[in-house]
């Protein structure tokens, strides 16, 4: 690859992220490599010495590193190549990376090639800009976020903490695109995200002869258990990020809407406003409460035999400050039916945010959209960021799409059809590129990174 292709590459994030759509990152089995090895390619054509490192030969990362001017702590911009299963019908070829209807149609669009286009395309232009940023810019890029991490982020957070010096903030996915509330603007920046918990209950009752029923056995209670999850929420915890982004998306909105927004932050009211807002309150619910979804179910091996232990698989996400011991208080109390229940997984996360960068990242939206109103995320969900914390590093959701309203971009995720707008390819880039260049400034302060 030649430095004129690297210069093209870099002033068209779109073409970036074609090339990116075109390799098959599925995952499982991820097979990277490909994907990585031409990342890497473009870095030594811009004139890095990027770093590849693997657990797995065929699921490795690259890292590089821009020197800065030594104003600031380093900037961490990290991201994930592998993608889900391309799985249902598809108006595009999933891995053709084709643009149509102003859309770059494939996997990976939005969970996160396109995100990865935006950092490498302002990273590079970092590199070729006049002056260096204030502090030290790492690039880092893995596999496996989708199946875990174990490949990617974990090993490296792991096995080469030393390659992460200096880093204090870190931008990467899920945050920066539009929410419309009341047609209001939102641009949610993620600054917290939920805990994964995995948990094994068991349940145990008397074994026995098919033909002899029993009563309150292993499959009762598991029935038991099953239905009051279906049934019953856990119980409603307003966390400081939570009540933040909720208050600060209602001071915006009118009338009724902001009535039960500030409604949702008082937890006698909390699951009868859930209830009434329906599928308009779906955003909110997880993030008022800890969750416990059952997803892998176990008993019994033959048919004529009554099992005398059952179990079930619980994907468990907690709210920050929580931990195991208190979600199974709330099981318990919840399901009411005597049962073991042991950690499978469990990686914890900082009970509070570092909101430092977030003035910074807030008022870079509101140059590039006057209209942006920039409000704190709670994720429900879980990233990388959660690993990178392990060093003491603050991540933010910052990979700014402006989406049309009509486009579902939380329900093309992971789903058919994923598409991002090509407009919001460069939207990204730009934003990500203004705050490489100003991460350092402070505000009233000489503390380094304190925002803008």
């Amino acid at each position: 690859m030649s430095a004129d292709t690297v210069t093209w590459l870099r002033d068209r994030p779109v073409e970036l992220l074609q090339r990116l759509i075109r390799f098959d990152t599925t995952n499982p089995p991820g097979a990277e490599r490909a994907c990585i090895d031409w990342i890497a390619g473009v870095l030594r054509d811009a004139g890095f010495d990027p770093l590849i490192l693997a657990k797995d030969p065929e699921r490795p990362s690259v890292v590089a590193r821009l020197a800065g001017r030594g104003l600031a702590p380093a900037l961490l911009l990290q991201g994930h190549v592998d993608v889900v299963p391309a799985t249902g019908t598809w108006s595009h070829p999933p891995f053709a990376g084709d643009i149509d209807g102003g859309y770059v149609w494939g996997r990976g669009t939005l969970d996160m090639k396109g995100g990865v286009a935006m950092m490498l395309a302002a990273f590079l232009r970092a590199a070729d800009a006049d002056v260096p940023p204030p502090g030290d810019v790492v690039l880092c890029l893995v596999g496996d976020e989708e199946a875990g991490s174990d490949f990617g982020a974990r090993f490296l957070v792991e096995e080469h903490p030393e390659l992460f010096d200096g880093v204090r903030f870190a931008i990467g996915e899920l945050g920066g695109f539009t929410f419309e509330v009341a047609g209001r603007r939102f641009y949610p920046i993620m600054v917290a995200e939920k805990q994964v918990c995995h948990v094994r209950a068991t349940l145990r009752g008397p074994a026995g002869h098919g033909s002899l029923p029993v009563r309150d056995g292993a499959m009762g209670r598991l029935g038991r258990l099953l239905s009051a999850l279906d049934r019953r929420r856990l119980p409603v915890h307003v966390t400081p990020v939570a009540h933040r982004m909720i208050d600060g998306i209602a001071a915006e909105v009118p009338g009724v809407n902001a009535v039960a927004l500030r409604a949702l932050l008082r937890p006698r009211l909390t699951d009868r406003v859930l209830d009434a807002l329906g599928n308009r309150g779906a955003l909110f619910d997880p993030l008022l409460h800890n969750t416990a979804t059952a997803t892998i179910v176990r008993g019994g091996r033959v048919a004529n035999v009554i099992p005398g232990e059952a179990s079930v698989h619980l994907d468990c996400r907690l709210l920050p400050g929580f931990g195991p011991e208190d979600l199974f208080g709330e099981l318990r109390a919840v399901a009411r039916v005597d049962m073991d229940l042991e950690v499978v997984r469990h990686d914890p996360v900082p009970p509070g945010a570092d909101m430092t960068l977030f003035d910074t990242l807030g008022g870079i939206l509101r140059e590039l959209d006057p209209a942006a109103l920039p409000v704190p995320l709670l994720l429900s969900g879980i990233t990388d960021g959660r690993l990178f914390a392990r060093l003491g590093i603050q991540t933010y959701g910052f990979l700014p799409m402006r989406v049309p309203p009509d486009l579902p971009l939380m329900r093309l995720i992971h789903a058919e059809d994923e598409r991002i707008p090509v407009e919001t390819l460069e939207f990204g880039t730009t934003a990500v590129q203004r705050l490489i260049e100003r991460f350092g400034r402070a505000a009233g302060s000489s503390t380094p990174g304190a925002g803008p």
